[in-house]
């Protein structure tokens, strides 16, 4: 992997170019090895080097920094400010960087009340594969130049370009949070569900934990429901608990904000042994419930967004038969799985052809003539682990 200083970065990618050699775009190299096999080996490009927060205006609620830079340092600094950005960390122990965390279009619970990270993105900087630089958007959050552009390049998984830069979006840390949890039959928390995303409560987040991730983290090993609330006045906070303990069928577990992120940590961690399967599901919203019961799943530890329907499960014991059948299932509910992680042997593509593969791949081609970056990864577009 190499990892060079921010100015050396144009004269490098230009050589690779002009060698024809292939390359990954990486951040800090936590999680290369997600997502699509690569077709052939190539060269890792980092940003570990490019940690710098080049600008934070808490007037403006906006903050550029280098694409490597951790999103935990990002949030720290946001936090001497009484801001944050509205994301998760990425899934598992090891830290991962803002630009990772965008190359993959991640945003997990959050996204309930504040979108996805691609929504809070106003400005990005990139290198193309032949190393011109190039910038688009802005620095205040009025500003849509380029917009198109910013969407293109999140979730792209570095097959379009080495982002370089970040300008986000922030927000105010709130001043008071607390959770509630509520465990019991999938109807009834189905049922609780479809009422709050229809109430003027307007939570931060809705997640649905399965009985096996809410065993691991100290409940009973029933469906779970948690949700987490935010506002300025603590009375305000009191006055959603009590609607929710009024409406639910169920009993309400009260947390305050420290336990509630740690729960959200627990949620988040790779839990007590390696994943061998690291999936991100998707289904209709109100598909979630139906999901949830699937019996591939009962073996799986699974986290999934409410309001969305996107989440992530992960185990160790399944086969490529049974996460097959459940991509198929997810299909079937409107949504779609990705394989983020799986056992060498299975073989899976990690994502399927997409409808507009034509126009997906016609867009790799005018980012990257030569096909050099990222190779055999193109989001949309399936290939097969190499065997």
């Amino acid at each position: 992997m190499i990892s060079p200083e921010s100015h050396e970065l144009p004269e490098l990618v230009r050589h690779l170019h002009q060698q024809g050699t292939c390359w990954l775009p990486a951040g800090l190299g936590s999680r290369l090895d997600w997502g699509a096999a690569l077709s052939q080996p190539c060269e890792v490009l980092s940003c570990a080097r490019l940690q710098r927060i080049l600008d934070h205006n808490p007037g403006d609620f906006t903050i550029s920094v280098e694409a490597g830079t951790p999103l935990a340092d990002v949030q720290a600094a946001l936090a001497e400010h009484r801001q944050w950005l509205a994301l998760d960390p990425p899934w598992g122990e090891a830290s991962g960087s803002i630009g990772g965390l965008v190359a993959r279009g991640l945003a997990g619970g959050y996204r309930q009340r504040h979108m996805g990270v691609r929504d809070q993105l106003i400005g990005i900087g990139l290198i193309r594969a032949d190393g011109v630089q190039a910038r688009a958007g802005g620095k205040v959050v009025k500003n849509v130049a380029g917009y198109d552009l910013m969407r293109l390049l999140t979730g792209s998984w570095g097959s379009l370009g080495l982002i370089t830069e970040l300008t986000l979006r922030t927000l105010p840390l709130p001043l008071q949070r607390r959770g509630v949890v509520v465990q019991g039959p999938l109807p009834a928390l189905a049922d609780l569900t479809r009422w709050l995303l229809g109430s003027g409560l307007s939570p931060e987040r809705i997640d649905w934990w399965n009985p096996r991730l809410a065993a691991r983290a100290g409940f009973s090993a029933e469906p779970l429901l948690l949700i987490g609330l935010a506002s300025v006045d603590a009375s305000t906070l009191e006055a959603q608990a009590a609607a929710l303990g009024q409406r639910s069928p169920l009993p309400c577990h009260g947390l305050d904000a420290e336990a509630l992120m740690a729960l959200l940590h627990r949620a988040g961690s790779a839990g007590p042994t390696p994943a061998a399967w690291l999936l991100r599901l998707g289904v209709a919203p109100d598909q979630g419930a139906t999901l949830l019961a699937e019996p591939t799943l009962a073996a799986m530890e699974v986290n999934l967004t409410a309001g969305s329907g996107l989440g992530m499960a992960w185990g160790s014991r399944q086969s490529a038969a049974e996460i097959e059948a459940l991509r198929r299932r997810c299909q079937a509910l409107g949504g779609h799985l990705t394989v983020l992680l799986q056992p060498a042997d299975a073989n899976l593509p990690a994502w399927e052809d997409a409808p507009s593969r034509p126009l997906i791949e016609a867009v790799k081609r005018q980012f990257d003539p030569k096909l050099q970056l990222a190779p055999g990864r193109l989001p949309g577009v399936a290939s097969l682990r190499a065997g």
